[in-house]
């Protein structure tokens, strides 16, 4: 993995802000490891570029549960192959061209385990698209074409041992129990974020937050 720059949330907005300058609309992609904490940066991004950015997960491109499950994939949920990752390309581009009208893209709940379709309204005003997710860098097609569509794309690092404590933790949240949770970040998440941690010289920034966000 290239070396990663220690930044701050407030370096890493004034980037932003920057970037959405440049219009007239740029694609941020932040991707990671599973655990890594780009979830709770690209939200702290959008939140303070302002209006002028739109929070567009990867996520809500997740496989239905029953689709997973008819696919035999359900035990590896998170993995690549469970993405519809065709619909999140081609939405990328649909955010990239900067279309005359709202463009809405669907959201995942994790209380249900489900993607909403057309859950967040991208309008036509907003500048700054901050995308995250896994796979974002990933070579080969289909995933190709995606890092093509951003803009800029950043990498983020975090300690192995206190990522596999929040992704523990967070399955608990979700309620898996201790042993459950344990098992499924040392088993499908770590093969994940080493497919994942391969991908990372394909970032123009490697970065690990100085002020991450306490656990």
């Amino acid at each position: 993995m290239p070396a990663a720059r220690v930044l701050s949330v407030g370096e890493l907005v004034a980037r932003a802000r920057a970037l959405a300058d440049a219009g007239p609309r740029q694609v941020l992609g932040i991707a990671g490891a599973p655990g890594a904490g780009k979830s709770t940066l690209a939200e702290r991004i959008v939140a303070g570029v302002g209006e002028a950015a739109r929070l567009v997960p990867m996520d809500g491109f997740h496989l239905a549960q029953a689709e997973l499950e008819r696919l035999g994939r359900d035990a590896r949920k998170g993995a690549a192959d469970t993405f519809d990752a065709v619909g999140y390309v081609a939405l990328l581009r649909r955010l990239h061209r900067l279309e005359p009208t709202s463009v809405w893209a669907p959201r995942f709940r994790r209380d249900l385990e489900e993607s909403i379709a057309g859950a967040i309204e991208v309008p036509p005003q907003v500048r700054l698209v901050v995308t995250e997710g896994n796979y974002l860098l990933l070579p080969g097609d289909p995933w190709e074409e995606a890092r093509s569509l951003l803009h800029e794309a950043w990498f983020v690092d975090l300690d192995a041992e206190v990522r596999l404590r929040r992704l523990t933790a967070r399955h608990e949240a979700y309620g898996r129990s201790p042993e459950q949770a344990r098992a499924w970040a040392l088993g499908s998440d770590e093969r994940n974020a080493a497919l994942v941690a391969a991908t990372a010289d394909r970032a123009d920034l490697v970065v690990r937050l100085a002020d991450p966000p306490q656990e």
